[in-house]
C-alpha cells in the first residue's frame, strides 16, 4: 500500500497551514475547507474554465476556486477571482474586467469568508 505524503510543494504547504490557522482563529469552515480540498492529489484538484465562473456567479462577487482556473470561455461580470493557480490567458481575460488574486490575497483581505462563493 502507498503511503500518502500530501502536498510537496513547500508554498502550498504553508498556505494549508494557515488556511487551518485562519480557520480555527476566526472560526470559520470555509477555510478549513479550501484547506482540505488543497491537501488533494494533483490530478484530483480541480480546474474551473472562465465559463463556468461566469456561469454561477453574480455582479461584484468573489469567487474562490480551490485550484486551478483556465481559460475557456469569456467573463462579462466585474468579478474578483481567487484561486490557487491561474492559466497566463485565464488571468488576462480576468484581469480586463475584474481582479485575479490570490488565496493568500483573499485570506489578508477577507478574513471573515463574507461574501465568497466556491466554485468548482
Amino acid at each position: 500500500m502507498v503511503k500518502r505524503t500530501g502536498p510537496t510543494t513547500l508554498a502550498l504547504q504553508e498556505l494549508i497551514r494557515d488556511l487551518k490557522i485562519l480557520s480555527i482563529k476566526e472560526k470559520i469552515n470555509l477555510w478549513s475547507r479550501i484547506a482540505k480540498d488543497l491537501e488533494r492529489p494533483t490530478r484530483i484538484r480541480r480546474s474551473v474554465n472562465i465559463t463556468r465562473i461566469n456561469r454561477y456567479t453574480k455582479n461584484n462577487e468573489t469567487a474562490l476556486v480551490p485550484g486551478k482556473v483556465l481559460s475557456d470561455g469569456e467573463l462579462n461580470k466585474k468579478l474578483t477571482i481567487a484561486a490557487y493557480q491561474f492559466s497566463e490567458k485565464a488571468r488576462e481575460k480576468i484581469n480586463k474586467s475584474g481582479k485575479a488574486i490570490s488565496i493568500t490575497e483573499l485570506m489578508k483581505e477577507n478574513p471573515k469568508g463574507s461574501k465568497v462563493r466556491i466554485i468548482g
